[in-house]
């Protein structure tokens, strides 16, 4: 029975990090993106965000809710799981790590985000091309964004290779190395897209 709710709660683990977690954080870089293309653009992308309807009850149940489980349950996985070099070798063990590491990382970040934007938009504070432009003025913080969102891009790129073979999507040797090759490519393709977007609030 024991193993039957672990097996339970890993498989929800992995699927609310590609749904709707990695949903949103694509959906995320998105809109920030805007900023490379100007502040005008980044502020009408962050205001027609901030207008959607219900946006409080979708945030709770759609965000929040799933990331406090995953991370919960992440922090839980971190500190309990071992390495596997017979099953998967060096590399992927390599990968496994990183995923753990990555994972860290990313909570710390994503709950300073948060008070930086959420909770100063809760009292009054907007959330502009002026706000971010005033929290990267600080070389420490603009280092600080680079290795979050990189972590965060990490983990969801890696993840989703996880979650291809926990749900039995990429079964064979020949398709978990394409999903490798995939998994990689989005990694370099997102964190192009995040560091272009943390430095167009510099300049």
């Amino acid at each position: 029975m024991a193993e039957n709710r672990e097996f339970l709660y890993r498989r929800l683990h992995s699927l609310l990090g590609i749904i709707p977690i990695g949903v949103f954080l694509l959906q995320h870089l998105t809109v920030n993106h805007f900023a490379a293309y100007g502040a005008e653009s980044f502020n009408k992308a962050a205001e027609f965000m901030g207008n959607l309807p219900f946006r409080l009850v979708l945030e709770t149940v759609v965000i929040y809710l799933p990331l406090l489980y995953h991370a919960i349950y992440g922090i839980y996985i971190a500190y309990t799981a071992r390495n596997n070099p017979k099953r998967y070798g060096f590399f992927r063990n390599w990968m496994f790590t990183l995923q753990r590491v990555t994972g860290i990382i990313t909570l710390v970040f994503v709950v300073w985000h948060v008070w930086e934007t959420r909770v100063a938009a809760a009292f009054g504070a907007d959330v502009n091309f002026n706000m971010m432009a005033d929290i990267l003025d600080n070389p420490f913080m603009v280092v600080f964004y680079v290795v979050g969102v990189i972590s965060a891009i990490f983990h969801f790129s890696n993840g989703l290779w996880s979650f291809l073979v926990t749900w039995g999507i990429t079964v064979t040797p020949r398709s978990q190395q394409l999903a490798t090759y995939f998994t990689i490519g989005l990694f370099i393709a997102l964190s192009y897209v995040g560091i272009r977007t943390i430095f167009a609030f510099t300049i």
